[in-house]
């Protein structure tokens, strides 16, 4: 039972990170956005990452984050590999694949990628820097790209509460308030609750989401979607 409710609010986490990110570029302009070649190219390397697994019987071994075993590549090369079964593996593919496509519409190719290296790197720094943890030694976080994927996603609520603070409009302020807020409320609570490590890093995500807006003063206008970077 307490996998299946770890499990049902990992996934509301993402959901409503993604509804977030639809609302901030409107839905009604997705179609007719390029095709985001930098997303397709980080899931292409996801999948390779899936596919080295099946066809190199060692790989779990050699680029797992396994806190038993040396080596400073593990940090990188372990968000590459999958570890959840058929069902996770998909759904971190599947994820990712969407997330990188929204955020790259929205952040342009560069800086999607460098955010979703932060999400990669951050969380460990801020937790050795905190004194909060060190690596982790529980299996399920000994690979996989979630957590990299949900930073990423999580980067997106920040820019869509800047642009109702700075709108103030009143229409669909709530709705919108609830979706970029709720992410670093809903994420800090399981995490509290669960000890869910997606939470934390989708706080990360969001903190960081909002420093980049603030320093680079990248905050979208009030008609959703307007903002599509062609880096």
């Amino acid at each position: 039972m307490g996998a299946l409710v770890f499990n049902v609010t990992t996934a509301a986490l993402m959901v409503l990170m993604f509804k977030g990110a639809v609302a901030l570029l409107g839905d009604g302009s997705l179609r007719e956005r390029r095709i985001p070649w930098w997303a397709v190219g980080l899931t292409v390397l996801v999948v390779a990452g899936l596919v080295t697994q099946l066809c190199w019987a060692g790989a779990m071994d050699a680029l797992d984050a396994d806190p038993a075993r040396p080596g400073w590549w593990r940090v990188v090369t372990s968000v590459f590999m999958q570890n959840g079964g058929l069902f996770g593996d998909a759904w971190n593919i599947v994820t990712i694949a969407v997330i990188a496509a929204l955020a790259e519409w929205f952040w342009g190719g560069p800086l999607m990628l460098g955010l979703f290296a932060a999400g990669i790197l951050l969380p460990t720094y801020v937790d050795m820097l905190f004194g909060t943890s060190g690596r982790s030694t529980d299996p399920r976080n000994f690979a996989g790209s979630s957590g990299a994927t949900y930073f990423l996603a999580a980067t997106l609520a920040a820019p869509l509460l800047l642009r109702v603070l700075r709108a103030g409009r009143s229409g669909a302020v709530a709705k919108e308030v609830l979706l970029s807020l709720g992410v670093p409320v809903l994420g800090l609570a399981i995490w509290i609750a669960q000890s869910n490590g997606h939470g934390v890093v989708a706080v990360y995500g969001f903190v960081l989401g909002v420093l980049v807006c603030l320093s680079t003063r990248i905050i979208p206008a009030d008609a959703p979607g307007r903002r599509s970077p062609d880096w």
